[in-house]
């Protein structure tokens, strides 16, 4: 099966939620500590998240220009990115910002539902 066609505005909102994620770890880390340790978790958390993001690819994927670091199968990577993704939505409502992580979910769930071919590709 060759993979989907995304749509540019589809991957620009794919990369907001990729950023957005990040951001929600380094807020949630920040909120739950103090001193040098928020210092140091506060690039590592988000560091590390978006290191499992750009390393862990299906060779093809749309989303991903076709590079793969690390090829894994579809259905690791979209695991990769949700457990990102909830991650992101988790660290916003620890950080006392449910009307954020609320948004966040809307465009997390209107990203794959516009997605829902590469979702299939992925699966099979």
């Amino acid at each position: 099966m060759n993979p989907p066609t995304m749509r540019p505005w589809n991957l620009a909102l794919r990369l907001g939620l990729e950023i957005g994620a990040l951001a929600g770890l380094g807020l949630g880390v920040w909120s739950q500590t103090d001193g040098t340790a928020r210092w140091i978790a506060v690039v590592i958390v988000p560091l590390i998240g978006a290191a499992l993001w750009g390393t862990f690819n299906v060779l093809d994927d749309p989303s991903r220009l076709g590079e793969a670091p690390v090829e894994v199968p579809g259905w690791s990577r979209l695991v990769i990115e949700l457990l990102v993704l909830g991650a992101g939505w988790a660290a916003y409502r620890i950080a006392g910002y449910p009307s954020i992580a609320l948004g966040f979910t809307a465009l997390t769930v209107l990203h794959y539902a516009i997605a829902h071919a590469r979702i299939r590709w992925l699966l099979t």
